[in-house]
């Protein structure tokens, strides 16, 4: 079982008042020198990293994670920098064909690596996360939009993986399910917890007792993907779908689509009165932004903005 490479955003900072409490969303930053004022900031979290396989753990009977076996380690990830029309669009192309896209740890030290990267870069708008092996799909949560393209195998840590993007697309071909079960384990990429979000307790509950495996169809009928398309000669509709979404993204203020990813986030985790609350200190930061003055004189000059992320 491959399971996800998680960089969580952040924590929620419990704050206590007149019996009323007040939860401080956004920890996490939301561009380079940008964060919540004064006590609403919370701590930062790093990376959690998960490995593939469960091992019984030396010395007692707790489980611990155990890797994948490594054959090689040269260009098991590849991150590549969209240009021209696409300038701002990053595609993580997973390439271990001989491990059918498992995670070794070379693999998810290269993750790591590349999220805290493009975590703090201003360029970044949208980043894709697709597999490099035809076939097979096997994120990380950024402050920027993720996509999941899935043209093939999404099955146990693929889907986790998938799971950890804000939006999946899939080929109907594609097929997609959290199998664990059927090797007397449970999904632990984060799988019990993002699945159950996604489409219902009750009907993740199904699929994972029952190790089910959906084709394309069927997985948008249940809300696991956003768009489903039939699969193209090449074998990348998905990716092609994932690559149209996120030019849609990239006129879009970046300030404002990070802080707009983190409200949703965080304002999910907590009552509506709580989120309305985070929904506030997140809007609060676009207001003294450039891009806000910029998105202003632009409207007010009938021209597309130019916006630089401050």
């Amino acid at each position: 079982m491959a399971a996800a490479v998680a960089a969580a955003p952040g924590v929620l900072g419990y704050l206590h008042a007149g019996g009323a409490r007040l939860v401080a969303a956004c920890s996490a930053w939301l561009c380079p020198g940008l964060r919540l004022p004064g006590s609403l900031a919370g701590r930062r979290v790093g990376p959690a990293i998960w490995a593939q396989g469960w091992v019984p753990a030396a010395g007692g009977p707790a489980p611990k994670r155990g890797y994948s076996s490594e054959m090689k380690t040269e260009d098991e990830l590849r991150v590549r920098h969209l240009e021209e029309e696409n300038r701002g669009i990053v595609v993580l192309g997973i390439n271990r064909a001989y491990g059918k896209n498992s995670l070794s740890k070379n693999l998810i030290k290269m993750l790591s690596k590349a999220v805290d990267a493009l975590k703090s870069d201003k360029k970044v708008r949208t980043i894709i996360i697709r597999s490099e092996v035809p076939g097979i799909f096997c994120a990380a949560n950024l402050p920027v939009p993720t996509i999941a393209a899935i043209d093939g195998l999404a099955l146990g840590g693929g889907l986790e993986l998938a799971l950890a993007c804000d939006i999946r697309i899939a080929a109907s071909s594609a097929k997609m399910g959290l199998v664990e079960t059927k090797l007397a384990i449970i999904p632990g990429g984060g799988g019990t917890q993002r699945l159950p979000r996604t489409i219902g307790m009750s009907l993740a509950k199904e699929l994972i007792f029952s190790a089910r495996v959906l084709d394309g169809q069927e997985a948008k009928a249940v809300g696991l993907i956003s768009h489903v398309l039939e699969q193209n000669q090449e074998g990348d509709a998905a990716y092609r779908k994932a690559l149209d979404l996120a030019r849609e993204f990239l006129p879009q203020g970046p300030v404002a689509m990070r802080v707009a990813k983190l409200a949703i986030n965080q304002g999910m985790e907590v009552d509506l009165v709580t989120g309305l609350a985070i929904e506030e200190a997140c809007y609060a930061q676009t207001i003294p932004t450039k891009d806000r003055l910029e998105g202003l004189l632009a409207f007010k000059e009938k021209r597309p903005p130019r916006y630089k992320g401050e």
